[in-house]
């Protein structure tokens, strides 16, 4: 009798095991692919059409449709980074799923007729420069205010680039530092635990 109860439970553990891996290779655990900026299309649609493709949303047993979204690793740096250089104007649209900043209209104060509108795009959440896009839309308006927009190929674009890669790489330093300091605190703290 305890022979065939041993044989019976040794059986429900391997079905366990064998069901219990069947469900975690549905979930994609096993498919692992690195993703790098040099493999993903450019152009927004492309993007999205991809990330919808190869999506990694929640599904039973592997049936469903994917879903698909681009999410930056949390408190990403860059992100932050180019929030901060760009507090000097005013933001329209700040969609951090889809890795995108946009301006509002914002002038100088030099003239009335003319108006700029920075969009950054990220391609990636590395602290690289071809991992941001940045542009520049200029609106230059008449008198009659009829107004035309062009996109502005200058130094500030590169300008603005290099301010958020720089700032990206001093936070990242900044947040290193402080688990640095918090890890050697918290060990103080153990250390002095075990001395009382």
């Amino acid at each position: 009798m305890t022979v065939l109860i041993k044989n019976i439970s040794k059986n429900i553990g391997i079905i366990s095991l064998i069901i219990s891996l069947f469900l975690l290779n549905s979930c994609g655990i096993a498919k692992y692919k690195r993703s790098d900026v040099k493999n993903n299309p450019v152009n927004d649609a492309a993007k999205r059409s991809k990330n919808a493709e190869e999506g990694k949303g929640f599904s039973i047993l592997g049936s469903g449709k994917k879903s698909g979204t681009f999410q930056f690793g949390t408190s990403n740096e860059m992100w932050r980074a180019a929030i901060n250089i760009l507090d000097f104007v005013p933001l329209s649209s700040a969609d951090y799923g889809g890795g995108i900043i946009i301006s509002d209209w914002y002038t100088d104060g030099e003239s009335s007729l003319e108006a700029f509108k920075i969009t950054v795009v990220f391609l990636s959440d590395e602290i690289r420069a071809d991992g941001l896009n940045v542009k520049i839309h200029k609106k230059i308006c008449s008198d009659n205010y009829t107004c035309k927009v062009v996109e502005q190929k200058s130094n500030l674009n590169t300008e603005i680039k290099m301010a958020i890669l720089k700032r990206a790489a001093q936070i990242k330093k900044g947040d290193r530092k402080k688990m640095n300091d918090e890890d050697r605190t918290y060990k103080k703290e153990i250390n002095t635990d075990r001395v009382k």
